[in-house]
Order: structure tokens, then sequence, then C-alpha cells
């Protein structure tokens, strides 16, 4: 694994600090852009007369426009920096969430989706390439950095302010008494995310100095990582599945409105505790290990509610599924740091990006699908604890590199 060769300078803030005001990035990019939906669903659909099917290509929309960020993610890297790229794609994804509270007619929904998708790309795969660097930087003297794979895992469990923040704002908003108001629902999150992003902003300023990143071969072989890949992949397609229906099932399922809303916060906030409880892990593993058992618990917490309805089954199936599912998302940037030099990691993260987003489009229109026919919503999801199963046995497969980083 590189090490870090220089300190940082003195007026600096510590790297947890650091860490956390970059966790609000993730809050933006997925807590806030994309998981807030499955809180919109319900109203909108009602609202706007949608069938499963136009639920899930609203999400499957978005998650197209994430592939096209993530594609052309490595050129902004290289062109602007991942700072700049991050704090674009934030104040982006802000306005973008407001618009949403100002149509109510399907194609400019769908624009703005697939809009959001692009700038949330920008961001996330920007932080995860700043956290994976922050992660190796020395610590200030006279204090004990944290580990390397709780730095990550403190970014991408920032996601979990997002949801946090959409449980808090999305159902009382949305249940306002005058038409369309999940408008205002939308409109909230653009100001929440604009308020992150300055956060990030001013926090990280001594970040990413070096501004662009340097021209040159990626050193990323995309054969070498077939596996890891290939069970990213299916991750995106299963877990998108849950995090697009589940709101709408609960409510099929009769749980009551103030249930749903503390079922949601709890999801958020058990992302919040998952970097702690992951960090070693993600440490210890250098090949596919961490994504084969997150992999493999999420199928468990994708598949309680199908089987019971029953509120201790729900809530676990919560409070699991939000303690494992974005420290697979942390699995592979760590799988990246371990097998690569830092000059490819860009490279990297954004090969493990695209297969992800690409997974994301298929996963809300199959369960769309699904759930329109003889299976329902209990069908859809059943569907996707099997694909992350699937996911978890590929997983198996992707051994440590030979000539690993570190």
């Amino acid at each position: 694994m590189p090490k870090a060769t220089a300190s940082p300078a003195p007026s600096e803030l510590p790297t947890f600090a650091i860490a956390a005001a970059l966790a609000l990035a993730a809050a933006v990019s997925l807590g806030l852009s994309r998981f807030s939906y499955a809180l919109l669903l319900p109203p909108m659909r009602a609202d706007l007369g949608w069938s499963y099917t136009t639920a899930g290509a609203m999400n499957t929309v978005n998650a197209a426009g994430y592939l096209v960020g993530a594609l052309l993610a490595p050129g902004w890297l290289r062109r602007y920096g991942a700072r700049r790229a991050l704090l674009a794609g934030g104040i982006g994804s802000a306005i973008l969430l407001a618009a949403h509270g100002m149509v109510t007619g399907d194609a400019a929904l769908y624009v703005l989706r697939a809009l959001t998708g692009v700038a949330s790309a920008a961001t996330f795969v920007s932080g995860g390439l700043l956290a994976a660097r922050l992660s190796g930087r020395a610590p200030r003297a006279g204090t004990v950095a944290p580990s390397p794979g709780l730095v990550l895992g403190i970014y991408y469990g920032g996601t979990g302010v997002g949801i946090v923040l959409s449980a808090l704002l999305v159902p009382p908003l949305s249940a306002m008494p005058h038409p369309h108001a999940w408008h205002g629902a939308w409109i909230a999150l653009g100001v929440a995310a604009l308020v992150a992003t300055a956060i990030t902003a001013a926090a990280t300023r001594t970040l990413d100095p070096a501004g662009a990143a340097p021209a040159g071969g990626s050193g990323f072989v995309w054969p070498r990582f077939a596996a890891g890949l290939a069970s990213y992949f299916l991750f995106g397609l299963g877990y998108i599945g849950y995090m697009t229906f589940v709101v709408t099932l609960l409510r099929e399922q009769h749980l009551g409105s103030v249930a749903i809303t503390v079922f949601y916060a709890l999801l958020g906030v058990a992302v919040l505790g998952s970097s702690f409880v992951w960090a070693g892990l993600l440490q210890r593993h250098r090949g596919g290990g961490a994504m084969r058992l997150l992999n493999a618990l999420l199928a468990v917490a994708t598949v309680l509610p199908v089987a019971s309805a029953h509120p201790v089954a729900v809530f676990a199936s919560g409070v699991l599924f939000g303690g494992v599912f974005l420290s697979v998302v942390a699995s592979t940037t760590a799988l990246v740091r371990h097998n690569l030099p830092a000059a490819a990691w860009p490279a990297g993260i954004a090969a493990f990006t695209i297969v992800f987003a690409a997974g994301q489009i298929v996963g809300p229109t199959l369960v769309g699908l699904v759930a329109d026919g003889a299976g329902g919503l209990r069908g859809g999801l059943a569907c996707s604890a099997a694909v992350l199963l699937l996911g978890a046995g590929i997983a198996w497969g992707q051994k440590p590199l030979a000539n690993a980083a570190g």
C-alpha cells in the first residue's frame, strides 16, 4: 500500500474532520439525489398515476445518467481535479433536485432524473478518490490518524446523513394539504444539498491542492478484476430494487406513515454506523472476501420483508440493509487501494462505478416489471435477493493481485 510522504499543513483540519465533511458529498450524491426517491415515490405515484414500471423507469434513467457521469469522470478528474469535479457535481445536484419541485410532466422528470444522475456521479467518483487519498496521508503532529478502512467507511457512510435527512424532510412536506405537495419536498432536498456542499467545500480546501490529475496510462486492467467487477454489477442490480421499492412495499403491507419514517431513519443511522463496524474487514481483505460477506448479508436483509410483514422483520431488514450496503461500495475502493498504485486509483474507482451504474440501470425496471405481474413487489424483491446472493458467490473468485500495492 502506498505510504504517505507528506504531512498535512499545520492549518489543516484533522483527518477525521475532513473525512466527515467529505462524507457530506456522499450524502448529496446518493442519500439526497437517489435514495430520497423511495420516500417520494408513493405520493408521486398516487398523484401522477404511475405504474410500477414507470416508477422504476424513473430510477433507471437516473442510473443511466449516473453511468454517463461515471464514463466521463476520468476525463473530468484529469482536466479539473477531484475537488473541483466534486463541488461542481454537488452544486449541480442541488439545483437539479430543486428543479424536480417545479414540474409535473413525466418527460421533464425523466430529464431531471437523468441529469441528476450525471451530476451525482461526478461527486461520488471524485469523493471516493479524495477519500482514498486522504486515507493514506500522514496524521497531524501529536495525533493518530484513523485507519484507512475507517476513512473510506466514513466517506461512504455519509450517505446515511442524506437518508436520515430525507426521512425527516420528505414525509411531512409531501403530506401537506395542497396539490402536488411533493414539490416542496424536492425543493427542500435541493436546499439541503446546497448547504452540505458548502460545508464540504469549506473543509476540503487543502485536500486536492495539486488540481488536475496527471495524464498517462491508467494502470488498471479490467480482466484482473473480472470477478470483483461482475459481483459489483450484480450488487448494483440487486440493491437498487430494495432501495427503490421497499417503502412502497411497506405501505402495501399497511405499515403506518410514522413507522415508515422511523424505518427509513433507522436505515440511514445504520449506514452511518457501518463505517465503524466494517472498517477492520475492509482493511484485512485484499481480495473479494469483504464483497462476498456483505452481499450475502444484503440478500438476507432484502428477503426479510418478503418473508414476513411483522414489524420485527421489517425493522431488522432496514437496520441490516443500512448497516451493510454502502460498505459494499467502500469494499471496491479498498480493493483498488490495496491492489493498485495510487496513479491507477482514478481509473480503478471509475471502472467499478461504471459497472455499478450499469447494474442500477437494469434493476429498477426489472423489479417494476415483476411487480406489475402476478408476483407483485414481494416477487420483485425476492428476485433482488437472489441476484445479491449470486453476487456473493462470484466475489469468491476475486483474489488479491500478485503484485498488489500493499
